[in-house]
C-alpha cells in the first residue's frame, strides 16, 4: 500500500477509533471513593490521636440569653475521653469520662461516678453528651456511600450499634482540608436530630488544621442554639491509668 493509500484509510479511520474509544471509556466504571479510609483521614485531621485542648460551649437561648462552660479535655485511642469543668465556678471540679459506649459524670458533691447516657447533656442546650465526648467518627459508624459533592466529598454513615446516638450521619467532607463542613444527625426513623456545622479553619500548630468552632441547632429545638469553640489542641502522651473511674476524682491533675 502506498503512503496515499495509507493516509486514505487513516483519515476514514481514525474519528470510527476515536468514537470507540470514547464509548470504551465511558462504559468503564469510576473509581469508587473508599469512603471508610477517607473517614480515618477526617479523624486525623480533625484531633491528633492522642491529645489535650480547651473548649468553651455556648447555649444561646431563643431570648438571646447565654449560658457558658469551659471544659479541658484530653483524649487517648479512639474511644477513650476525659472531660473536665473549669467554669463556672458551681461546674467547676465536675468530670465526665467515656470509655466507648459508657459515660460517667464525676460530682465532687456526690462522691462518685453515676452514669450517663449518650442523649442526655451534662451541660444542656443542643449538645448532647455524645457531641462533649465524641470519638473518632469511624469508631462509631461505617461509611455506607461515599460520592463527589461540590467542592468535597458526602459521605453517608451508618452506626455501628444501637448504643451510638444517632443512627446515621450525612458528612459534607472539605475537598481541600479533609475535614467536615457540615453533619446531618439522623435517628432510625429518618427524623432529623440536628446539624452540626464546622467553621472557622485555624491552624493550631503541630500539623493540626481544624475548624474551631462548631455551631449546632436542631429541628427539635426551635430557637436554641449551642457553639463550641476549641482552643490550645496539642498531641499529649497519656497513660491508661487515667482513663479509669478511680482517677476521674483526680481529673484536675491533668492540667498541671
Amino acid at each position: 500500500m502506498n503512503g496515499s493509500a495509507l493516509a486514505t484509510v487513516t483519515r476514514r479511520t481514525g474519528p470510527a477509533l476515536f468514537a470507540a474509544a470514547l464509548l470504551a471509556f465511558a462504559a468503564t466504571p469510576a473509581l469508587a471513593l473508599d469512603g471508610n479510609a477517607l473517614l480515618q483521614k477526617v479523624d486525623r485531621n480533625l484531633n491528633p490521636e492522642s491529645y489535650e485542648m480547651y473548649r468553651k460551649l455556648i447555649n444561646i437561648e431563643p431570648d438571646g440569653r447565654k449560658k457558658e462552660f469551659v471544659l479541658f479535655s484530653v483524649k487517648k485511642g479512639r474511644e477513650n475521653i476525659i472531660a473536665l469543668f473549669l467554669d463556672p465556678p458551681s461546674e467547676k471540679g465536675r468530670a465526665t469520662l467515656r470509655l466507648g459506649d459508657n459515660m460517667w459524670l464525676y460530682v465532687p458533691e456526690v462522691g462518685k461516678p453515676i452514669r450517663i447516657t449518650s442523649l442526655q447533656s451534662v451541660v444542656g442546650g443542643v449538645f448532647n453528651n455524645s457531641d462533649i465526648l465524641n470519638l473518632d467518627y469511624s469508631a462509631e459508624y461505617v461509611a455506607e456511600n461515599a460520592t463527589e459533592a461540590p467542592g468535597g466529598y458526602l459521605l453517608e454513615l451508618k452506626a455501628k450499634g444501637p448504643a451510638v446516638a444517632y443512627d446515621r450521619l450525612k458528612m459534607k467532607v472539605d475537598r481541600a482540608t479533609l475535614v467536615p463542613t457540615e453533619i446531618e444527625a439522623y435517628a432510625a426513623s429518618g427524623l432529623l436530630i440536628k446539624t452540626l456545622r464546622f467553621k472557622d479553619i485555624k491552624n493550631f500548630g503541630n500539623g493540626i488544621r481544624r475548624p474551631a468552632v462548631l455551631e449546632t441547632d436542631s429541628p427539635l429545638y426551635k430557637g436554641y442554639k449551642s457553639v463550641m469553640l476549641y482552643a490550645n489542641i496539642k498531641p499529649r502522651k497519656l497513660p491508661d491509668e487515667v482513663f479509669t473511674l478511680n482517677y476521674l476524682p483526680r481529673a484536675e491533675e491533668l492540667r498541671k
